[in-house]
């Protein structure tokens, strides 16, 4: 098994930092706190579990506005890109938290607008933790 700090350190994007369990899934939409931040709408909770150490994160695309499964697939992995090369931001952030990036755009942006807004959606996370501490 690899450790926290490992993992942290790398700029991969791990199986354990992916938010797939769906009773977390239904925790974070039911009682999860939110912000809205074009082209994305955030979902986010601290994670219940004693042993977390990463911070997990779900990315969702609308099915009625990207009819295509190959323009879902390209901007999931737009986003998925720009949370692996800054996820950083928010690595020394206690407690972790599940997050959900939904996207709300109509159109496929550029990774620079996406990484962009991306990054301005970490730090208005840190803010909000860091106040609350």
């Amino acid at each position: 098994m690899k450790e926290a700090n490992d993992i942290v350190g790398k700029q991969g994007f791990s199986k354990q930092e992916r938010l797939s369990s769906k009773k977390e899934i239904d925790a974070l939409f039911t009682k999860g706190a939110s912000f809205h931040l074009y082209p994305f709408s955030l979902k986010f909770l601290p994670q219940e579990k004693a042993d977390a150490s990463v911070h997990q994160i779900l990315i969702s695309v609308s099915k009625r506005r990207f009819k295509k499964a190959v323009d879902r697939n390209h901007i999931k992995r737009l986003i998925r890109e720009a949370y692996r090369l800054n996820k950083h931001l928010i690595s020394d952030l206690d407690p972790y938290l599940s997050i959900a990036y939904i996207y709300t755009a109509k159109e496929v942006q550029s990774f620079a607008f996406i990484q962009k807004k991306l990054i301005a959606s970490l730090n208005r996370l840190l803010a909000k933790f860091e106040k609350e501490v």
